[in-house]
């Protein structure tokens, strides 16, 4: 077991730790060897009032453990006097906690300029002021860990407290900068929006709630941000009841909504809105200078409209010495759409060695099986297709596919994909690299089927010569690979490949001649053609398909592979596979060399269902909620052109029964005239709420909220939970027993 986080000789200053939060980080910190000033105005949550009872009464219970702390009475206002407070005390001062906080909940036009004032001085100037105070000391000691407390308000609004909701989301603009300006002095800062139980949420939360969301459901992540083994910095957090979630920006791809000396109108935002709304393939900018990045590359773009020329080098790199990557990374390549019949997975599963020797495969080879289905790495395929039409079309890059690897390949598939049809697959670049010896891109690509999400690729390629330009060498948005556990592996399948597999493999569409022409396998520096890569990854993937998820494609999530050697075709693939819990770990050697082919490879595996699950509902008899929908059907068919203008959307039920699904029903209130039916939504359903029978009949019967059911988690809630405020028309209208 790893050893316990210490804080010994360390100095933590928290605000407002009288009492809920705060008290809870003192005696956290003081626990694990800190020393606390603990600092409490002492007055209630509307800010009113003063007391030295409350910081003593925290400074009294950590001591009478053993631990050190003093108390501080000032208000945040005076920042200074806090660490003062600490210096005296302690000699030094480490850590701060901003946490002090009051409430004065106003509906927007009843906000006086008091009440805004006050907000703003407590949360704002009065966490800007401690740490301001504290800040010299920290820089010259080159540690320091900061958090800022904002909260859900601040992030997404809540009604009755814009004055909150500024003050709170200007803290985290607050942290993000500080975090920036400190990174080189090793102080870290970070923000938090915690939902807890305290005189502050008291408020606006059932008494039963709070008491379920503890304080000390925070505290541990407070006390891993702080210590000094944590490298996390500008980063925000929502955390509560046990749970932890790390935030980020997401943006749009948008659009270029003027053209080269040419004016911007009103009108031509209004013809490209779709577009600029449009979050598919969404980027997620993590600086100002990404941010920008955009604009510079949309600036770029419009002005080299009518001659657009590609820029290579003498030296035959791929990527120029003086080329600007951030006007590249985040760029859509292209949208291809990849229509194919039962033909194609077939050649595929083929591709990858099934064969009608074994049963198992005849689900994968045979077209008129009852379970026709396809390989879950056929992902790969369409995905393959779009980004190669693509990477050509970028300036800055000299394609030279007899110097092209393949370095890694990280596959995520969201449902099973169709035997036959369209896959549109829309790819971008995710960032460039430079390792010195080469360039490595990485291209993501998202695959739909129809305006599902069926799955997503992220393809490393590695450019042989192409390094050298000044980029950096990793990549946070890179998937990364996995060792194996270091004991001997829990299946070892082998597999003989022929000597005609590569030229197999290409008829899936990968025609890369470096695969089956002798000559060009030369160029790249081969004595004769190679194995695909993905071609090795299929084997792989669907040896775990069959030997951890008995061939069930519904339990396949996602596979990650680094190609380590190549292999030649007529070698025999060893896959060895480690199972962890829900994770196959595995590699793949080439038997007669012994050697690597595929490293740090894993398969993610879906839990088996059980009979009784969502798939397959127990046929249970009387359950109380099949008279609720029966009843809305009815009305839905009086109502339902109605019903489908106000709701355009599409709710499934899946109401559970001693913990296991009993039955589903689906209100599709966005096709037709609308429809209520048993069993799973035909397409796909834009809300999912799982409950008891006997929860759902008290939601419906009003004896149960259902914000407070779903807070304690007897209500749970898949998909686009806006939605569900529209459900309250509908039961409360149209389900009267």
């Amino acid at each position: 077991m790893a050893a316990g986080l210490r804080f010994d000789g360390r100095v933590v200053l928290v605000t407002g730790a009288g009492g809920g939060l705060g008290r809870a980080y003192a005696l956290a910190f003081a626990e694990r060897g800190a020393s606390v000033v603990v600092n409490d105005l002492g007055g209630d949550f509307k800010g009113y009032g003063k007391s030295s009872s409350a910081a003593d009464k925290v400074v009294d219970e950590i001591r009478a453990k053993g631990g050190k702390a003093v108390p501080n009475y000032d208000s945040v206002e005076n920042g200074e006097k806090l660490v003062k407070t600490a210096l005296e005390a302690f000699g030094r001062i480490d850590i701060v906690i901003n946490n002090a906080g009051i409430l004065r909940d106003r509906s927007f036009v009843r906000i006086s300029d008091e009440d805004w004032d006050i907000i703003h001085r407590i949360h704002l100037r009065g966490s800007f002021l401690v740490t301001r105070a504290a800040w010299n000391h920290m820089k010259n000691q080159k540690f320091g860990r900061i958090i800022m407390t904002s909260s859900a308000a601040g992030i997404y609004g809540n009604f009755g407290q814009a004055n909150y909701s500024a003050a709170k989301l200007g803290l985290l603009g607050l942290s993000n900068t500080i975090a920036i300006e400190g990174r080189k002095y090793n102080i870290h800062c970070n923000t938090i929006a915690p939902t807890a139980g305290s005189r502050l949420t008291q408020t606006v939360m059932p008494q039963d709630l709070v008491d379920a969301f503890k304080p000390e459901y925070v505290a541990p992540l407070v006390v891993w941000l702080c210590h000094e083994s944590c490298a996390e910095n500008g980063s925000l957090f929502e955390v509560g009841a046990g749970w932890i979630g790390k935030l980020r920006w997401e943006r749009s791809l948008g659009a270029i909504v003027r053209g080269k000396n040419q004016p911007m109108t009103p009108e031509a935002v209004r013809d490209k809105w779709e577009k600029v709304c449009d979050f598919d393939n969404a980027s997620k900018p993590r600086s100002i200078q990404e941010s920008i990045s955009v604009l510079s590359d949309a600036l770029s773009q419009i002005e080299s409209q009518g001659n657009v020329t590609m820029n290579s080098t003498s030296s035959g790199s791929v990527l120029s010495s003086s080329l600007d990557t951030t006007s590249i990374i985040g760029r859509e390549l292209a949208t291809n759409v990849y229509k194919y019949t039962h033909l194609e997975p077939i050649l595929y599963a083929l591709g990858v060695g099934m064969s009608t020797k074994d049963p198992d495969h005849l689900k994968f080879l045979f077209e008129g099986s009852e379970e026709f289905c396809c390989l879950p790495s056929f992902g790969v395929i369409p995905a393959q297709t779009s980004m190669f039409d693509g990477i050509p079309s970028l300036p800055g890059l000299n394609i030279d596919l007899a110097k092209m690897l393949h370095g890694e390949q990280y596959l995520e598939l969201y449902k099973p994909l169709p035997t036959s049809g369209q896959l549109t697959s829309v790819s971008t670049i995710a960032d460039i690299l430079d390792k010195g010896s080469g360039a490595v891109l990485l291209i993501d690509v998202n695959t739909y089927c129809g305006k599902d999400l069926v799955c997503y690729n992220q393809f490393s390629l590695f450019f042989v010569g192409a390094g050298g330009f000044g980029g950096k060498r990793t990549s946070e948005k890179a998937k990364v690979t996995l060792n194996p556990p270091k004991r001997p592996p829990d299946a070892v399948i082998f597999d003989e490949t022929t000597a005609d597999q590569a030229a197999l493999y290409r008829l899936s569409g990968d025609w890369n001649p470096l695969h089956v022409d002798p000559s060009f396998a030369a160029l790249g520096g081969f004595k004769k053609p190679i194995l695909h890569g993905l071609c090795s990854f299929g084997f792989a993937a669907r040896n775990i398909l069959k030997q951890f998820a008995n061939n069930d494609v519904n339990r396949f999530k996602a596979i990650k592979v680094r190609f380590a050697k190549p292999v030649f075709p007529g070698q025999t693939l060893q896959t060895e596979m480690w199972k962890e819990g829900n994770r196959i770990h595995f590699q793949t050697k080439v038997k007669e060399t012994g050697e690597v082919a595929i490293a740090g490879g894993y398969v993610d595996i879906v839990p088996a269902l059980n009979k009784t699950s969502a798939r397959e509902p127990l046929k249970t008899a009387g359950l109380q909620s099949d008279l609720v929908f029966e009843e809305i059907g009815r009305r839905v068919k009086e109502l339902g052109n109605e019903l489908v203008k106000k709701v355009n959307a599409i709710f499934q039920w899946d109401i559970t029964k001693d913990g296991k699904t009993a039955m589903q029903w689906t209100i599709d209130l966005k096709n037709g005239s609308g429809a209520v039916y048993q069993g799973p939504a035909r397409s796909s359903a834009d809300t999912t709420f799982t409950l008891s029978d006997e929860d759902f009949m008290d939601v419906v019967q009003q004896k149960t909220n259902p914000q407070k059911a779903f807070f304690s988690g007897k209500l749970k809630v898949k998909g686009n939970i806006m939605l569900s405020q529209k459900l309250e028309m509908i039961l409360k209208d149209y389900a009267k027993l």
